[in-house]
């Protein structure tokens, strides 16, 4: 549970991390550094929990990461799937659509989910509890912070009181959203762009029989592009771009607003919980990291909504970077493995920013003319059809790989930098099938076949995976293995995904890191040289 500041005159606090807000990515990243035993004290300035649905989408990856943290079925309980999303014109005419049904990108989830992020920060704050090592307050918030060689020094302040006190981290994260507080403390800027045009974002509650429109829906009419739908928990969102002399004000009576919902819902049947304007923004920290600060979600970058990916973003930094931090302060790496933090991310955000930059200038089409030639366009190049499977099955979405960074070589070069799958596997312990995370643990994974591997690795977290064809009855395998401090575990393919994998990759065993993406693979042979090339990148 959240903790009110302490009193005047404390001892100075050490922590290895302090993380600067807890929104999603705050509570996340506390989440991920809790489940792997770092000591983290996370502050809020806030004083009750945000009761206001903002964010709304998520994705597979990020479905992945909760999962990370242990709070997937807490979480998954609370989302809405949808099946299909359509782009239509004005006239309600759909010139393009996304199967989202048909779709399987391999990571185990869905690929778009819908939520309530009360509901969701709810359940991750609910989750730091699970740690005595993490330490949640709330009603606190940052005043300054120094640095030496260390430490970083911070100046903390009871919003309520006003009493000031000093924390002493490692480590600080920076998750604290757009108006940064971390970012203005370190004298990092943004570059980048802001859209002018208002929208205003109506989200409430609907009962079923007034959904009129009932898939997720772009409305790409060229006088008031809209975006509409279902979303979880019998809620549903709205939102509508303002014309020139409309202001949050003129909606701010009931009945003006009745106009805006009726083609999608029954205002009869709507409850609206929130509205409110805002602007898209198109914004980059210059850098992500300043000696022990970093910076994440919309403290490092910012994305027009357009792909949904905006706090899918942010969590992905969370998932990248916690593994490090706790690698490095527990010995296993070089600090230097920091530096890949950034030198991994930035790219893929670059990438999304730019990817959700495309796609709105296609739905935000401001005449006639420019209207009709998108639509003509659209429906004619969906004739073609690898056209039309690039954008039934959403194949113009980024995919998550890494560039350069911490992977064997250094750089891409695929499988290697890209994300594994994760299909279904059985083990003794576990004989029903489930998915693959849950039977790698939280640090680095070996996975081949029967005889891949060799003798075992010192110095290293890593958890050897043995497996074995789909067929093979669990209940015949190992029930675990221990030995020279290596764990060595059996799993069964149940899917046959991950033999397949390999052998398209001609590879007898493949390397994870912690946050699942691909370090390198190679033959069975060759094990002992990944073993010290791995060595080698953690200590530089």
């Amino acid at each position: 549970m959240p903790t009110a500041p302490p009193p005047a005159g404390e001892p100075v606090r050490q922590v290895d991390v302090a993380v600067i807000g807890c929104g999603p990515v705050g509570a996340l990243t506390a989440n991920l550094l809790g489940v792997r035993g770092i000591s983290t004290l996370v502050v809020e300035r806030s004083e009750a929990a945000h009761g206001q649905p903002r964010a709304f989408s998520c994705d597979d990856e990020a479905l992945r990461i909760y999962q990370q943290a242990g709070l997937l079925e807490q979480i998954s309980r609370d989302t809405y799937p949808p099946s299909l999303v359509e782009y239509v014109n004005r006239a309600g005419r759909v010139f393009a659509s996304v199967a989202l049904s048909e779709i399987d990108f391999g990571y185990g989830h869905r690929p778009l989910h819908f939520f309530d992020q009360p509901l969701l920060e709810q359940t991750l704050r609910r989750g730091l509890d699970r740690f005595a090592h993490v330490e949640f307050r709330q009603g606190t918030e940052l005043v300054s912070l120094r640095q030496d060689d260390e430490w970083v020094t911070l100046t903390l302040r009871g919003v309520r009181t006003g009493e000031s006190w000093t924390v002493r981290a490692r480590y600080v994260l920076g998750c604290d959203g757009a108006r940064s507080t971390t970012r203005q403390a370190t004298g990092i800027p943004l570059d980048g762009a802001s859209y002018a045009e208002p929208w205003l974002a109506v989200s409430g509650d609907v009962v079923p029989d007034a959904v009129r429109v009932p898939h997720t829906t772009f409305v790409c009419d060229w006088q008031r592009p809209a975006f509409v739908s279902p979303g979880a928990r019998g809620s549903y969102r709205m939102e509508f771009m303002l014309r020139p002399g409309e202001t949050e004000e003129t909606f701010s009576r009931p009945q003006a607003v009745t106009p805006l919902l009726e083609p999608y819902v029954d205002p009869a049947g709507f409850t609206v919980t929130r509205a409110a304007t805002y602007v898209f923004h198109h914004l980059i920290a210059q850098r992500w990291r300043h000696e022990r600060v970093f910076l994440l979600g919309d403290a490092a970058h910012q994305m027009p909504p357009f792909m949904g990916q905006g706090l899918c973003s942010g969590l992905r930094d969370a998932a990248n970077l916690s593994w490090k931090l706790a690698l490095v302060l527990s010995g296993g790496a070089d600090a230097r493995l920091l530096d890949t933090y950034e030198t991994e991310r930035r790219p893929h955000t670059v990438a999304m920013a730019q990817t959700s930059v495309r796609l709105g200038r296609v739905f935000l089409a401001r005449n006639r003319f420019a209207a009709w030639a998108r639509d003509s366009a659209l429906r004619a190049v969906q004739a073609i059809p690898r056209v039309r499977r690039f954008v039934r099955h959403f194949e113009f979405k980024p995919v998550p790989a890494y560039q350069r960074g911490l992977m064997a070589g250094g750089r891409r070069r695929d499988p290697v930098g890209t994300m594994f799958p994760q299909p279904y596997v059985a083990s003794a312990k576990r004989p029903d099938p489930h998915l693959l995370d849950e039977e790698l643990g939280a640090g680095f994974a070996v996975l081949g076949p029967p005889g891949a591997f060799g003798a075992p690795w010192r110095g290293l977290p890593v958890r050897f995976v043995t497996v074995h064809p789909s067929g093979t009855d669990p209940e015949s395998l190992p029930f675990g293995r221990l030995g020279d401090a290596v764990e060595h575990i059996d799993v069964v393919d149940a899917t046959g995904a991950v033999t397949e994998w390999l052998h398209h990759h001609r590879s007898q065993l493949v390397i994870l890191r912690p946050d699942r993406f691909v370090y390198g693979t190679g033959a069975a042979g060759h094990i002992d040289h990944l073993r010290r090339d791995l060595l080698a990148a953690l200590w530089g």
